[in-house]
């Protein structure tokens, strides 16, 4: 195993506090369902690479999230702040890829080039969403100017990401681009991942 490690952020399924953006179609109970299943496919595809994984966790307690997700991950809890807070005190010195857990068509192998690419070729490496963001940025040591002062949550992250690499002469490894879940328009594409809902 290489000393990169896999950091997901999750959010414990709180009905009213998780994929919000999902109430309007699938209730608070089931847009919270909807999470579990989201969170619990991301995490066993990045168990699957064989790399390390830590959970950075948040709305619950390790011990609920360890019943949830199991005990194959190391957890550590979100600071307070904004996404930016969060991000910066979970980077490394060494290469590390942070992940959301709205990405239904991750697959190991992506998880897998991405450490692969950052611990032999390249400094940066990105997976672009259709939605103008990425489901994950990796990098091979701290790059907090890549986190701070971000456009999140909009279609800004990826263009402003990669201009200021580009004023940092990084180049990165562009992943193939995937689509995240997050409207109820979104759901049409993984009708698996409603049934039951």
């Amino acid at each position: 195993m290489s000393n990169a490690t896999l950091i997901l952020f999750a959010k414990y399924p709180v009905p009213g506090r998780a994929k919000t953006r999902l109430i309007p179609a699938l209730s608070a109970d089931g847009a919270a369902a909807l999470h579990r299943r989201l969170a619990k496919r991301t995490f066993n595809t990045m168990l699957a690479s064989g790399h390390r994984v830590e959970v950075q966790y948040d709305l619950a307690s390790e011990a609920e999230f360890r019943d949830w997700l199991g005990n194959d991950a190391d957890y550590i809890q979100q600071p307070e702040g904004d996404l930016t807070d969060r991000l910066l005190a979970a980077t490394r010195d060494t290469p590390h890829v942070f992940f959301g857990a709205d990405t239904p068509d991750l697959t190991v192998e992506v998880v897998q080039s991405s450490i692969d690419l950052l611990i032999h070729s390249h400094d940066v490496v990105i997976g672009p969403a259709e939605d103008g963001g990425y489901y994950l940025i990796g990098m091979k040591y701290p790059l907090p100017q890549l986190l701070t002062d971000m456009p999140w949550s909009t279609d800004k992250v990826l263009p402003t990401t990669l201009k200021r690499l580009q004023e940092l002469d990084i180049e990165p490894f562009m992943l193939p681009m995937l689509a995240d879940c997050d409207r109820p328009e979104d759901l049409k594409r993984w009708p698996d991942l409603v049934v039951g809902l």
